[in-house]
């Protein structure tokens, strides 16, 4: 049997879940035909024959999870196809089913008696869930009653898949791996004309800050300890669908763009995003990372830096706000701003150089 594996297709993704079969044991396919449907970080993938022959069988169903280079589909015939395979990749046959992100204590690893962790596994508890009150962090089989009382009164736990567990990754390999610190401030945006493009103007004021200071338009290399300054500008924007979770596209060269440019690439992106249908290239490669969360509410954040980048711009819901003016009172309508960085890699003072360039350009009328 010749068997076509599980290709690499994206920057650094282990796995993807299987959404759909399009061709069936028994079936002839041609070369490029699709064969299946994945679900990898934030976007529903085609993967395409490597070859043409007939299917003589396919190794995991819809919903499991299948780590890169596993075996995906096997063709009738002598020898073994790679497919298309991008770089070096490690061979597992091992399809898992909704397995959870294993979450250890702050601190040091769960401490529970040989006793505790069978009632745990009894009454089915994960103990990184458990919060310890014995000596030293240990957990006690009080713990693990209380807890288990508690999930008995709610609905079964519901794999996370999809967007949700490329989220969940995500999110951890952050907390895990970056100094993150943020600062907050208010940009006054009273001279903008009716109608102004909120976004299409945060888009322009980031810009025009990373050329102020640059060492936030980076990436930062924890292994070889450097860090590269970009000198373009390839915007993530958080987009968020409600139950489908966040997805971050990605909006190149913002920087070289204008403001109706900019606009019909915010719209597509939104299409594509719900119609489930962006081009895995098109969620890789950001340099940093804007969340108008204000769209929906709150003020100010703490918004989270994903790795490789090194900064998130968030902006919250404008108000109006009295302010003085020439000494006396006015209403104003202000723009709350929150910059989170990566402090292993940005300097205070490059952050705040950073933020202060982009309430310059906000208060603009223009």
């Amino acid at each position: 049997m010749n068997i076509f594996r599980l290709p690499d297709l994206g920057e650094g993704l282990q796995e993807a879940e299987l959404v759909e079969w399009r061709v069936a044991a028994g079936e002839d396919v041609k070369v490029d035909q699709p064969l299946v449907a994945v679900e990898t970080a934030k976007a529903v993938v085609e993967i395409p024959s490597p070859r043409a022959g007939r299917v003589e069988r396919l190794f995991a169903s819809a919903g499991d999870v299948i780590r890169i280079g596993a075996p995906l589909i096997g063709f009738e015939g002598a020898g073994e196809d790679a497919g298309s395979v991008v770089g070096a990749v490690q061979q597992s046959a091992a399809v898992v089913r909704d397995q959870p992100i294993s979450v250890g204590h702050v601190g040091g690893a769960v401490r529970a008696t040989p006793a505790v962790r069978a009632l745990a596994r009894k009454l089915n508890v994960d103990l990184a869930m458990v919060t310890p009150s014995g000596a030293d962090g240990l957990i006690t089989t009080q713990d693990i009653e209380r807890v288990a009382s508690i999930l008995s009164e709610t609905e079964a736990a519901e794999p996370l898949r999809g967007v949700r567990r490329a989220m969940a990754h995500n999110m951890a390999q952050a907390q895990a791996e970056v100094a993150a610190a943020t600062i907050v401030d208010d940009a006054d945006i009273n001279a903008w004309s009716p109608g102004s493009d909120t976004t299409v103007r945060l888009i322009r004021a980031l810009a025009q800050a990373c050329k102020v200071e640059p060492a936030l338009n980076a990436w930062f290399e924890p292994h070889a300890f450097a860090r590269r300054v970009m000198k373009k500008i390839d915007l993530g924007v958080a987009v968020d669908l409600s139950e489908e979770g966040l997805f971050v596209p990605v909006l190149r060269d913002v920087g070289n763009r204008d403001a109706q440019d900019l606009r019909k690439g915010l719209d597509r992106m939104r299409q594509d995003a719900a119609a489930r249908r962006i081009p895995p290239e098109e969620l890789r490669g950001a340099t940093i990372t804007l969340s108008n969360f204000g769209m929906i509410a709150g003020r100010y954040a703490a918004p989270i830096v994903l790795p490789p980048t090194v900064a998130i711009l968030g902006a919250g819901r404008i108000r109006d706000e009295v302010v003085a003016v020439d000494g006396a009172p006015a209403v104003h309508r202000i723009l709350p701003l929150s910059l989170t960085f990566d402090h292993r890699v940005v300097t205070g003072g490059e952050a705040g150089r950073f933020l202060g360039a982009v309430i310059a350009d906000l208060t603009l009328a223009s």
